[in-house]
């Protein structure tokens, strides 16, 4: 289906790219609190249909000071409500921190705002980040724009919404099953899981896990680049920290991509349950995509016990962070949260081996296959959203589904093997919501992922999503 008629009636300024902004704020034809006026007026306009930021902090922004000529010269930026920000309401979506106010900033806050980020807000996020639906007891649900109905996935929901509604340019997110790729899919936008250790690190508690990651999301592939710039870069603070790379992945992914050799699989070998109706969406764009210099087969390399070493990660994940939160605060986890908590204490240490026999099994075959292809295409999720007060589907294509992770196995292999995975906008469903095409590029691959991407991006020629909320 061609894109939906949309409008967009937001300010002038929240319709320009992040890029097109901040060579605005270099030349000072505009300020700072231009652009947050510009942003405040927007949210003012479309929050009370979508409810993506929901803690803004104006004043703290405008006090805020930063250099014209650093990498993001003073841009308003929204940061998940899963990372701390000194002196602002920071929940994690959860009734036992709902009045919690941090006295220090989460690192990678601290390194965005050094590179001249201003936070101007606190986007929506699931309890704990935990379920594909942005839905939390504190703030409630964010709706889909393009229909309102609908759930915006998770768990970085909000960051996804206040981008394609035009209420941000830049929005951070974060992604363990696909937090960030699934929301970007749902909603239209661009979003990106970089290999771990790019944008900063893991857990504090558990600072040499690689499973969560922070990345960069935003309305198309060179802002996109242009964030994960400001993310990037090595630092102690981070056990698994990563130095940036000497090119930019900005200029890296303006460049010519030159022969791009595409792998796609509808269903990762049978492991990823997809109706035919995105697949349909996905094959289409695909075809649009087979030009002189691309080349597109169907293929997906063999992705031995993948569902199993992903569980174990996640299980090591959720036992990390619930050991060291007071109960004051886990007595109010959701049921779902409890049930991944009874699921990672049934685990044994010769399960959490025999993942890391798995993970390493799965990470050479990919390294193998990405001496032959540039990426590996598949679905970001297998159906199109749901209503908002559905948690989670329960079937997928005739599949039933065990539980609220099954729906998301599309999310397992760069989660497992450590690969980014980008999230990029190719079409839309019959009923007029977004489709992305799931691209996983190779170990620290970065560059030549957004590169590939932006290409794809080019030659498809869709708008950039900028949307008033659709109220039905």
């Amino acid at each position: 289906m061609t894109r939906p008629t949309t409008a967009f009636s937001g300010p002038e300024l929240c319709a320009k790219s992040a890029r097109d902004v901040i060579d605005l704020l270099r030349k000072g034809e505009v300020t700072k609190d231009d652009l947050i006026t510009a942003s405040m007026a927007r949210m003012e306009q479309v929050e009370p249909a979508v409810n993506a930021v929901v803690t803004p902090c104006p004043d703290r922004a405008r006090a805020a000071s930063a250099a014209k000529d650093s990498a993001l010269a003073g841009l308003p930026i929204g940061i998940k409500d899963l990372n701390a920000v000194e002196g602002v309401r920071t929940t994690f979506g959860t009734e036992g921190m709902a009045d919690h106010v941090p006295s220090a900033s989460d690192p990678l806050v601290l390194r965005l705002e050094d590179r001249g980020g201003v936070v101007l807000g606190k986007t929506n996020t699931p309890e704990m980040g935990a379920g594909a639906n942005t839905f939390n007891a504190i703030f409630g649900a964010t709706r889909n724009p393009w229909d309102t109905r609908m759930n915006a996935a998770g768990s970085s929901g909000g960051a996804a919404v206040s981008l394609a509604t035009g209420e941000l340019w830049l929005s951070h997110g974060s992604d363990f099953g696909g937090s960030l790729r699934s929301p970007a899919n749902y909603c239209g936008i661009v979003g990106l899981r970089p290999s771990p250790g790019i944008a900063g690190g893991s857990s504090a508690h558990l600072g040499f896990t690689n499973g969560g990651v922070d990345g960069p999301m935003a309305r198309d592939v060179l802002d996109c680049a242009l964030f994960l710039d400001a993310m990037a870069g090595f630092d102690p603070v981070w056990p698994i920290s990563f130095p940036a790379p000497e090119t930019s992945y900005f200029e890296t992914a303006r460049r010519d991509a030159g022969k791009v050799r595409i792998a796609y699989t509808p269903d990762l070998n049978g492991f990823g349950a997809v109706t035919s109706e995105i697949d349909t969406v996905l094959r289409d764009a695909l075809d649009n995509l087979r030009l002189p210099d691309v080349t597109v087969e169907d293929h997906c390399p063999d992705l031995p016990r993948l569902d199993e070493a992903f569980r174990a990660l996640r299980c090591l994940s959720f036992m990390g962070s619930y050991q060291v939160t007071p109960e004051r605060i886990t007595k109010h986890y959701k049921d779902t949260i409890k049930g991944n908590l009874t699921d990672a204490r049934a685990m044994t240490f010769d399960d959490y081996v025999q993942a890391e026999r798995d993970r390493a099994t799965i990470y050479n075959t990919m390294a193998n296959f990405f001496h032959t292809h540039d990426v590996l295409a598949c679905p970001v999720n297998g159906l199109a959203p749901l209503p908002v007060e559905v948690e989670y589907p329960t079937e997928v294509a005739g599949r039933p589904m065990r539980d609220y992770i099954d729906w998301l196995q599309f999310a397992f292999l760069a989660t497992v093997a450590g690969l980014p995975a980008l999230s990029l906008p190719v079409g839309f469903t019959p009923s007029g919501m977004p489709v992305g095409l799931q691209l996983i590029g190779p170990p620290r691959g970065e560059g030549r992922l957004l590169q590939v991407a932006h290409s794809l991006e080019q030659a498809l020629n869709l708008p950039v999503t900028l949307i008033d909320p659709i109220i039905r």
